[in-house]
């Protein structure tokens, strides 16, 4: 209680016992009504233990002021009840029903003839109002079942090549029954680290559980959602491999992955606090000696016992590892080109039984590409990786032979050229098929380099040779052409012996008209001229004399 000076507790006491209200004695004092009640009751509690006896008030009064005989003995006034209380029933009922004040006040005024006022309401509300306390249900899980796992910041450590020290990002996974954990720090985090962390936690616990929970972080769900959230494709691959179930949790309800929450907090405030390193290996080295020296053994407050001891117990729950480990991959999306294959680093993949035009995945493992339905992700062919650009993995039973307008278009071509360079590409189409239409076109286009009669003289030798290349063609037509030049030069040096003259021009033809048309020509153009200047000439000098 604040301790008030003496005259305010003798103003204090006069306004009581001129039965003011608390509330008026607030208003002319500015003291709050929370002392006031308290002096009201002390004064009343000496009151009733010495009666006759000044009250306290009054007792420091008389330091100062002379004896007066006691005033007699008047009851304090009792506290006032407030005007909702007849209707303190129907005001808990609509509070049961989380309805506010407001509603209440006019559900009193217009149904029960409520005079008061609206901050009576509010205040009686307050008093009545109990805010029930957030219930949290205990889950309780058997050996095995479940597994949580999230990120959280590491300790600072330096980053490799510099003086600079930056947190990593601390992932723990936590096995909900026994609480035993498995601690990493990473630099970076992507989809494939993600799923590699998780791999390295069912190696570390030796086993699997039934099923992950997790935040809804992009490197685990791609979509969140309540009732079908899409996962990450490497790591949903990951846990149908480990034969893991995912149930992420809602957004924004941490309480349901609170163990893991808990061991994140309990390693960075009991581990990890204070402390730096050197380097990420030194970070991790510590966290897999406090966990086996210092977590593991620790009692569990909630179970009252070994975490150790408990994890002993669940590890003959989890199950079995597989022999191998998960082949990651990177997927990427293609569409089937004209000769059935897709594109993938530059080599070519039969996709059959895909369509031509169609949408296929492609995964693309360490050894080998797989192409699956892109709708489903039906798995439709598995190739051996290309070992080096340029290949085409195509079966020679799936070539197709169905020549296109692009393909009579590079025969048309061809047929253009000569005989024997139509020949050569038709050889070509019928061996390789749209695998080998490439090759048609380098042919095709040699024209633009060399004399068609040299390309086409080119392809005959090929077909003599039996070698159907266009590198092939191309050497061959590179050497014709220097022949042809070379003989050229050596004619116009005389090399032969031969006297070379500059050929006579022809006189006389039938296209060519006689040198007198030509002049008669000029003579009349000339007159034409002349004529049209002059009568140029006279409208200019007529103008003037018209005008006056």
């Amino acid at each position: 209680m604040n301790v008030l000076k003496p005259h305010l507790q003798t103003t204090i006491w006069t306004l009581l016992e001129a039965n003011a209200s608390q509330r008026e004695i607030e208003r002319v004092t500015g003291i709050s009504r929370h002392t006031i009640r308290a002096y009201q009751q002390r004064f009343a509690a000496e009151r009733a233990n010495c009666p006759g006896v000044a009250t306290g008030s009054e007792a420091v009064a008389s330091q100062t002021a002379p004896p007066r005989p006691p005033a007699p003995a008047v009851a304090p006034a009792p506290l006032a009840s407030s005007l909702c209380e007849p209707h303190r029933e129907f005001i808990q009922a609509q509070l049961r029903l989380k309805r506010n004040a407001m509603a209440i006040f006019q559900d009193l005024v217009d149904q029960h003839g409520f005079a008061g006022q609206y901050n009576s309401v509010k205040r009686f509300v307050a008093r009545l109002r109990q805010k029930e306390p957030e219930q949290f249900d205990r889950l309780s899980f058997l050996p095995g079942e479940e597994m949580q796992v999230d990120y959280g910041e590491g300790a600072p450590t330096r980053v490799p090549g510099s003086d600079r020290y930056r947190k990593p990002r601390l992932f723990v996974a936590t096995l909900r029954y026994s609480r035993a954990s498995f601690r990493c720090v990473v630099w970076k985090s992507s989809h494939q680290i993600w799923a590699e962390l998780h791999e390295r936690a069912f190696r570390f616990f030796g086993g699997c559980p039934q099923y992950v929970v997790l935040d809804n972080l992009k490197e685990g769900v791609i979509t969140p959602d309540l009732y079908e959230p899409e996962l990450n494709k490497v790591y949903a691959a990951t846990l149908a491999h480990y034969h893991v179930v995912a149930d992420p949790a809602r957004v924004r309800d941490p309480n349901r992955k609170g163990t893991v929450e808990h061991a994140i907090g309990h390693t960075q405030a009991t581990a990890l606090k204070g402390r730096r390193f050197e380097s990420i290996e030194a970070h991790n080295e510590f966290l897999a000696h406090w966990e086996k020296n210092w977590a593991a053994k620790r009692i569990h407050g909630t179970e009252r016992r070994q975490v150790q001891a408990m994890f002993e117990e669940e590890r003959a729950y989890l199950k079995a590892l597989p022999l191998l480990g998960m082949q990651y991959f990177s997927e990427v999306e293609r569409t089937v080109c004209d000769d059935s294959c897709v594109r993938v680093a530059h080599s070519s993949y039969a996709a059959r039984p895909a369509a031509i035009g169609s949408k296929v995945l492609v995964r693309i493992y360490a050894q080998r590409i797989e192409i699956r339905e892109a709708s489903t992700g039906d798995l439709l062919r598995t190739h051996p990786k290309a070992e080096r650009p340029g290949s085409v993995v195509l079966p020679q039973d799936e070539r197709v032979f169905n020549p296109s307008r692009e393909t009579r278009y590079i025969l048309r071509q061809a047929s253009e050229i000569g005989e024997h360079a139509a020949r050569l590409c038709e050889l070509l189409f019928a061996i390789e098929g749209r695998v080998g239409q490439r090759k048609l076109w380098g042919i095709v286009a040699l024209v633009r380099r060399y004399p068609a009669h040299c390309v086409n003289a080119a392809c005959a030798q090929a077909l003599e040779q039996g070698i159907y290349s266009y590198k092939r063609v191309l050497a061959l037509s590179e050497g014709l052409f220097a022949q042809a030049l070379a003989a050229i030069e050596a004619h116009a040096s005389g090399d032969n012996g031969a006297v070379l003259t500059t050929p006579e021009l022809t006189q006389q033809h039938g296209l060519i008209r006689d040198v007198d048309e030509y002049g008669d020509l000029f003579a009349h153009a000339a007159a034409t001229a002349t004529a049209t200047v002059s009568s140029t000439t006279a409208a200019t000098t007529t103008a003037p004399g018209s005008l006056a």
